[in-house]
């Protein structure tokens, strides 16, 4: 089985439910949205997040979201391929695995483009109080090109775009918080 969840920003008290609930295994796949909290901001608290996730019988992917560091920007991340794409997870959490950029991967029978990242309208917020924040939370243009050469080379046919947030058009500003520049 496949299933899709938002951020858990760290919080993977569901998750383990979840699993036990569902009578999940290794071979199941969670899609994580971005903002797992695996990479927030480095050290013990990273560490711990990951050794307790890496031990749910399911198997988790995830985007890159806005408020955590890239795995590429991290020592210790190695390659490989999960699902027909190249991804990147550290040997000891091999449950835990980290979608590339423009990627297809095949799930259920479908091509699922990955493109992770956002923009943080809590940037300042975060800086101010010593939380992660990183320069390239957002695709990069180089990222856009590869994405956008990808999708010209296939006919701009993909079954699904996995993205930690919405197109513009659909931005949802009931959900916008008014005391933060949205521009």
């Amino acid at each position: 089985m496949i299933w899709l969840t938002g951020d858990t920003h760290g919080h993977f008290e569901r998750i383990e439910a979840f699993c036990r609930e569902k009578q999940t295994t290794v071979d199941d796949i969670l899609i994580i949205l971005g903002d797992a909290g695996f990479n927030f901001g480095g050290g013990v608290r990273d560490l711990a997040l990951k050794t307790y996730a890496s031990q749910f019988p399911i198997t988790i992917f995830s985007l890159h979201g806005n408020r955590e560091n890239r795995p590429q920007n991290i020592p210790g991340y190695g390659e490989g391929t999960f699902c027909g794409g190249k991804i990147l997870y550290e040997p000891q959490f091999p449950n835990l695995l980290f979608a590339v950029d423009g990627e297809v991967y095949r799930f259920g029978g479908r091509n699922c483009l990955a493109v992770g990242g956002a923009y943080s309208t809590g940037k300042e917020y975060r800086l101010a109080r010593g939380m992660g924040w990183w320069p390239d939370e957002q695709p990069s243009e180089k990222t856009k090109r590869r994405v956008e050469q990808l999708l010209d080379a296939r006919g701009w046919q993909v079954d699904m775009v996995l993205t930690h947030t919405c197109p513009l058009r659909y931005k949802p500003l009931e959900a916008l918080k008014p005391d933060l520049d949205q521009s």
